[in-house]
């Protein structure tokens, strides 16, 4: 269907500097997408080149791969592989529009969103926003461990441990070497059970060849799960597996504890015991990101917002979410969706449908969640499976998990790098990437935690009812 909107370029296009957003003139209904994740993209692609225009707004101008963020942090793989640009995704999309820019919040009774670049109007409103790391409420915990939900927080963790392997060579303390060495994951999901892994084959391959001082020993991996269990979503067999394979890799694995803090040196659990590790990774849990402006009542558990089975946010006309952001709460999913890469694609695909039919004032199917299965590595050659009533693992999930992540990633340069990294290193163990682009200091990062937590503290004075309902 061709596009009525007016080229960019075009010297009819609403370019004046003002305190707006510069957007191409059209009169096609306006769909404002705020996040450019697994959702947003696959609801962008649902729209393009359709009688609508579409405007994504991220603080990236880049889509993100997360499936892979542990690869880059271990230094399998190096940023751009699991990056790719917003602007050349939309290459050929006639009506689709890109703006770099943060949201700083929506105002639903005038239809317009506010960011640090200016503001636009929108007919409807998709919010895509994601999640966060959730730290529960550990403020210590937060500024002085690093979570893994950006690629920069990879590129973060990737740095910190090869300074704090670098100075462990340089120092004759034997415990500060011992603290330098030890590595901790707080989280059993996929997450940190790959993180886990991958850490464990650095240890095991690559730690005997670049530092020949001192044993492969010296370098300790804690996981540390609350429950019982790793990998709670997936099967008992899966999780049984994992916990065999990751023994196997010499992960000190710690069911049924819990972090109570971290002073950046000592790692204390609640039941008493004590870990001395300069490097802790948080995969623990996330919580929704939610612009300011949506009232508290659209908020349900996890720091979601409610939908109904068509995604439009509960009580709003024309704003929708999908995504990890949604919660689409019913009778059959009292808790929602999961939130994976697989429900979000499904979500943003189908609202596409919704927004168009909506438009031309056809009915629309509730979205149902087609459950394809679940995936998780363990390192070369091992990984767990289920797909529907089928539960397996070893070198035949490891080779599926492969293929199927190899194929979602976007733009023919990326697959490539990604399989031909993959080639070399299940040949060699080899990782090439082990450099130190800049130096992770501890200190400069603290300090903006700081200001982030003085910054929330601010808001929540501001506007003592704004608050968070995380899981």
């Amino acid at each position: 269907m061709k596009s009525n909107r007016i080229p960019e370029n075009s010297t009819e296009a609403s370019c004046k500097v003002t305190d707006s957003v510069c957007l191409p003139n059209t009169v096609l209904p306006r769909v404002v997408v705020v996040g450019g994740g697994f959702a947003g993209l696959a609801l962008v692609e649902g729209l393009k080149n359709r009688e609508v225009q579409v405007v994504l707004i991220d603080q990236n101008n880049f889509h993100q791969f997360q499936p892979l963020f542990y690869q880059v942090a271990t230094s399998g793989l190096e940023p751009d592989s699991i990056v790719f640009p917003y602007r050349k995704q939309f290459k050929g999309y006639e009506n689709v529009s890109f703006r770099l820019a943060e949201v700083t919040r929506i105002e639903p009774s005038s239809n317009t969103v506010f960011t640090d670049k200016g503001k636009l109007t929108y007919d409807y409103l998709v919010l895509a926003t994601g999640t966060k790391t959730n730290f529960f409420g550990m403020e210590e915990v937060e500024r002085n461990s690093l979570g893994m939900k950006d690629i920069r927080d990879s590129l973060n963790i990737r740095h910190m441990m090869l300074q704090n392997l670098e100075q462990a060579a340089i120092t004759c303390d034997n415990e500060e070497r011992d603290a330098l060495t030890n590595f901790v994951i707080v989280g059993g999901g996929p997450a940190g059970v790959e993180m886990a892994g991958a850490l464990a084959e650095f240890c095991k391959y690559i730690l005997p060849k670049d530092y020949p001082e001192y044993p492969n020993t010296i370098m300790n991996i804690y996981l540390i799960e609350a429950t019982d269990e790793l990998l709670v979503s997936m099967s008992d067999k899966a999780s049984t597996k994992t916990l065999q394979y990751l023994k196997n890799l010499n992960v000190k694995v710690l069911l049924n504890e819990a972090v109570s803090g971290y002073d950046g040196d000592v790692v204390h659990i609640k039941s008493g015991k004590k870990i001395r590790a300069k490097n802790l990774i948080w995969t623990a849990g996330v919580t929704g990101q939610i612009p300011k402006g949506i009232e508290q009542k659209h908020i349900v558990k996890g720091n979601r917002l409610k939908t109904d089975s068509y995604l439009k946010v509960n009580g709003m006309d024309n704003v929708f979410a999908i995504g990890d952001i949604a919660g689409v709460i019913t009778d059959e999913t009292p808790k929602g969706y999961p939130q994976v890469a697989q429900a979000a694609i499904q979500q943003g695909r189908h609202l596409a449908k919704v927004l168009l039919n909506t438009m031309l004032s056809k009915p629309s199917k509730p979205f149902t969640y087609r459950d394809k299965g679940s995936l998780a590595t363990v390192g070369k050659r091992k990984a767990v499976a289920d797909l529907g009533k089928l539960h397996f693992g070893g070198y035949t999930a490891w080779l599926l998990w492969s293929v199927v992540h190899l194929l979602s990633i976007s733009g023919f340069r990326n697959k490539f790098l990604v399989g031909f990294n993959w080639a070399i290193s299940y040949f060699t163990y080899e990782k090439s990437n082990r450099v130190i682009i800049r130096n992770f200091k501890r200190d400069a990062y603290i300090k903006n935690q700081l200001k982030y937590s003085s910054n929330n503290e601010l808001e929540k004075d501001v506007n003592p009812k704004k608050s968070s309902i995380d899981a």
